[in-house]
């Protein structure tokens, strides 16, 4: 029982001392408070005296109104700072994004000029590309009855005024010359097809040169001329081509396939004969040597042989022929095919 008192008796004095000892911290904290508040709230008094001879102002003023005032005069200037750096900021933002609307203007303004540079090329290429269409017999879209809403009145489209009207001006001319081009797409396959086709057939009939690289010289004509051996007329039936010298090449005047290579010592001496498309036969005379045989398909343009002097022959050069069927037709016609079509496209 002894024990139980006495932990009682210092449980006891322990409070006790705990709550003298919070007692007297909250009684130095309170004069210490009361002390700042004496110091913040005792009064001086500010004299100003006129050099004149005006009555004396007396200021009464205290530590904790001057700390106020100071606060106060801090927010100002710290705040004039602020705002004055916050403006230098927007200055220089404003400044950035109205040297990039004068960049985005300048390039309007070179767009409208290229818009406008676009309509007239667009104006030549209108007619141009109608001029081809005519004269190729292809209707233009203006033409074609299933297309109403192309029956394109193209004159009131290409009288756009090229002044700058805005954004929404330029951007519907842009959009009317895109459906314009759109409609003129499949006329130009019409053209790109027609020309195929034309390229198909030049290389399907006899229309190139039969030596190679163009060389030479046409030294008896198709038709009435007189026989150099018997010194009469007669009737040549085909052209006499001439090098003056043997070995040049021979090239096949037209895509086909080898029907005859013979040899014939009272006439075309070494000769071969040619089958292509349409009906058209060519016959290549007086050659030298062969680099084709009987039954092979040949290009246009591909060599076939060599000029000689084999035969009834007064010297080296080709006798050329062109048969369609049993008829046999001047080849110089054909040609000057090539050369026709390239002036008439001029």
């Amino acid at each position: 029982m002894a024990s139980v008192h006495e932990y009682k008796r210092f449980e006891n004095n322990l409070v006790l001392k705990a709550k003298n000892l919070t007692l007297l911290f909250g009684k130095g904290l309170i004069s210490f408070l009361q002390t700042i508040f004496r110091a913040l709230t005792r009064r001086y008094t500010v004299v100003l005296v006129p050099h004149s001879e005006k009555r004396v102002y007396n200021l009464h003023v205290t530590v904790l109104s001057l700390c106020c005032a100071a606060l106060v005069l801090a927010g100002i200037v710290g705040a004039f700072f602020w705002y004055g750096a916050s403006y230098s900021n927007t200055k220089s933002i404003v400044a950035e994004k109205d040297g990039r609307l004068k960049n985005t203007q300048a390039s309007l303004d070179q767009l409208r000029d290229e818009t406008s540079r676009l309509l007239r090329t667009a104006r030549g290429f209108e007619a141009a590309l109608s001029n081809t269409l005519s004269a190729l017999g292809v209707d233009t879209p203006s033409n074609k009855a299933s297309a109403p809403s192309m029956t394109g009145d193209l004159s009131s489209f290409f009288d756009i005024k090229e002044t700058a009207e805005g954004t929404l001006q330029e951007v519907n001319d842009v959009r009317r010359l895109s459906e314009y081009l759109a409609s003129a797409v499949e006329p130009v396959k019409e053209i790109g097809t027609l020309l195929d086709s034309q390229s198909a057939l030049l290389t399907e009939i006899p229309s190139v040169w039969p030596i190679k690289g163009g060389i030479g010289h046409i030294s008896m004509f198709f038709g009435q001329n007189e026989n150099p051996f018997t010194g009469q007329y007669y009737i040549h039936k085909g052209i006499d081509m001439s090098t003056y010298r043997q070995g040049d090449a021979i090239v096949a005047a037209a895509d086909g396939q080898v029907v005859t290579v013979d040899y014939d010592a009272t006439g075309f001496g070494n000769y071969i004969i040619i089958k292509h498309k349409h009906g058209f036969y060519t016959r290549y005379g007086h050659m030298q040597q062969f680099r084709v045989t009987t039954g092979q398909r040949v290009q246009q343009g591909e060599t076939i042989g060599y000029i000689g002097n084999t035969g009834l022959s007064t010297g080296p050069h080709l006798h050329y022929e062109v048969h369609i069927g049993s008829d046999v037709v001047d080849p110089f016609k054909y040609l000057n095919i090539r050369s026709s079509i390239a002036k008439n496209a001029r």
